[in-house]
């Protein structure tokens, strides 16, 4: 055998399936139906996927039947649509689980991030629905957005109730030390939104994968990660284009939309390892430690971390309740008989 067959096989082979040789495969999504051809190990949903899945014609079935069950439960017009909520959420997740072996992401509500513990009290009723529906909190990774108190929410779930945590709109570095120290699960950098707040406000409109601060930024924090030994597994999120991806081959996980899911399954160049424990020891970083008041100050001092982080929660809140008046107007349809 020549030596240069295997790097012929490789060019056949999709950057996709390069890819899952480093890394695990996360589909973005709650479009189901997208979730098939591209084998996810995980997938990953968010208010406003739910909202743009909630509004095809292929998943009404899906909206019918949480409005079906938020009306039986009773109670005020608000509880009704809550409980529709919850369980749209959860039918989106069960399906999804129909779909991938490993685990499905399911947001809390983004009006509850600063409410530690209206958090916890919202994780644990979502958990017990997919209890309820014969899915163990095994298969289910909680999203909770990482403010200090979405943190905080996090720990305590996952220390007092076994519940695994997935903490989003994640973008400063002191938002993953923090998460680090709570021993939650898993985080979610956003790669593709610290990209959009450079190309917004500085000079610079386009950068090299490797320079990309998305990228820049996520490949710190899995470094930090894995040379102090944290539990703690990171899942780079929200890319623009296949070459923040590639980018970041070996990090822990990756949640990819199926749009660039396609164009990886179509790229035949070659991906190789960027992210590796090995080179994550070797790397020159001190470990910190943050109480909250460091956090908020660190936190703070990162104009792009505060500034996207709460748009991300504004945008998720703007989708949560465009969701909730979609489902009242349903529900008001159901009442009059229409």
């Amino acid at each position: 055998m020549s030596s240069g067959s295997p790097d012929k096989r490789r060019k056949m082979e999709s950057a996709l399936n390069q890819l899952k040789k480093h890394t695990v495969v996360v589909a973005d999504t709650g479009d189901f139906n997208a979730i098939d051809e591209y084998k996810p190990q995980d997938a990953t949903t968010n208010p406003s996927l739910i909202l743009a899945a909630a509004k095809m014609p292929a998943y009404q079935q899906l909206v019918d039947q949480a409005i079906k069950y938020g009306m039986a439960k009773g109670g005020s017009e608000e509880e009704q649509v809550a409980n529709t909520m919850d369980k749209l959420f959860v039918s989106f997740g069960l399906e999804i689980l129909k779909k991938v072996p490993g685990r499905v992401s399911t947001e809390v509500d983004a009006r509850l991030s600063f409410d530690k513990d209206e958090m916890v009290a919202k994780a644990l009723k979502l958990i017990a629905l997919y209890e309820e529906a014969g899915i163990s909190k095994e298969r289910v990774l909680i999203k909770l957005s990482s403010t200090w108190e979405g943190i905080q929410a996090g720990k305590e779930l996952e220390e007092k109730h076994g519940v695994h945590c997935n903490m989003t709109l994640l973008f400063s570095f002191a938002q993953a030390v923090a998460c680090a120290e709570a021993k939650v699960t898993l985080i979610s950098p956003f790669v593709g939104r610290i990209l959009d707040w450079y190309k917004e406000n500085t000079d610079r409109k386009s950068y090299e994968p490797h320079e990309d601060p998305g990228v820049v930024s996520v490949t710190k924090i899995y470094n930090y990660y894995k040379k102090f030994g944290y539990s703690t597994v990171v899942m780079g999120a929200s890319f623009r284009n296949t070459g923040e991806v590639k980018a970041l081959a070996g990090c822990d996980l990756l949640t990819i939309s199926p749009g660039l899911l396609a164009e990886l399954s179509q790229d035949h160049s070659a991906v190789t390892e960027m992210l590796s424990v090995e080179k994550a020891k070797a790397c020159d970083l001190e470990k910190v430690h943050l109480d909250e008041k460091t956090f908020r100050w660190e936190h703070n001092e990162d104009r792009m971390g505060v500034e996207k982080l709460s748009d991300g929660i504004r945008k998720f809140a703007a989708d949560a309740v465009k969701l909730e008046t979609m489902i009242k107007e349903k529900i008001l349809s159901v009442k009059n008989g229409q």
